[in-house]
């Protein structure tokens, strides 16, 4: 690809994307991107494939009438349910997070034990155990999977090192420590922010950013462009409804300060393939 000038487009149900792109803006240091998060519509993961389907269409169609040279579905819920659609009716690449998350975990196991953490509609798909065993590519693999719900309103509600949030992750984790995982999946882009938590109650377990493996799928398929500016060149932000924590937390999932974004609707977005 040799679209120099032309942004990547990033999505995701709200502002977990951001670990995602955080990865992408270091590994493509040079490039543009507009960043979506629905916020609107918030989670995912408690919502119909249908539901979820839908609105990914529409984050699709918002992005490509910015010109995007590629998108990157930066939500979970979302590439295990809309991915192979959006892929069919757009004509810039896609990427999601699962199967390149899924490759990682394939290829570090040394037990062939991997679990998988995600939203219950994530886990519910069974994406991240097709996208394994597909990359396992014959090796017998066991794959233990744990819906943990409350995880995502812990992490947008700063308590990465709170006690509750360690009661419950002891809890949600209990099910694969005793399977014996040596390599667990952190299957939604909120996650990454609890990693001290999760590497402390897992030691010696490795743990896959789904985020940052797509960042490195993205980047291999793009050239190098000789685009060099600062971030709020770099990054254009929009959002579906004011969130006031925003800017904040915007700041911890990027490691650095965010422009204000923009606020729109997609409602009346025109929705792909329709």
């Amino acid at each position: 690809m040799n679209n120099e000038l032309q942004p990547i487009g990033v999505f995701d149900s709200g502002i977990g994307g951001l670990s995602a792109l955080r990865h992408m803006m270091d590994v493509m240091p040079d490039r543009r991107f507009v960043y979506l998060g629905d916020t609107a519509r918030v989670p995912y993961g408690n919502k119909s494939a249908d539901t979820v389907t839908t609105y990914a269409r529409q984050c699709a169609s918002f992005l490509l009438s910015h010109n995007v040279c590629m998108i990157v579905v930066a939500c979970n819920t979302a590439s295990a349910v809309a991915l192979d659609l959006l892929t069919h009716e757009v004509t810039v690449p896609v990427v999601g997070v699962i199967d390149p998350a899924a490759a990682q975990a394939a290829f570090v196991t040394k037990n062939g034990r991997i679990g998988v953490i995600g939203t219950r509609a994530t886990i519910g798909s069974g994406a991240y155990e097709v996208a394994i065993v597909r990359h396992a590519a014959g090796r017998n693999v066991q794959i233990t999977s744990q819906p943990c719900p409350l995880f995502v309103p812990l992490v947008e509600e700063g308590w990465l090192d709170h006690p509750a949030t360690e009661l419950i992750a002891r809890e949600y984790l209990r099910p694969l420590q005793d399977a014996g995982v040596d390599t667990l999946v952190l299957g939604c882009t909120h996650y990454p922010l609890l990693k001290p938590l999760l590497a402390r109650l897992m030691p010696g377990v490795t743990l896959v950013d789904s985020g940052e493996c797509a960042a490195h799928t993205a980047c291999s398929l793009m050239t190098s462009s000789s685009i060099q500016s600062d971030l709020g060149e770099r990054l254009t932000v929009y959002l579906t409804d004011g969130a006031p924590q925003f800017r904040p937390m915007a700041e911890v999932f990027l490691g650095r300060t965010v422009a204000t974004p923009s606020i729109v609707s997609l409602d009346t977005h025109t929705t792909l393939g329709t």
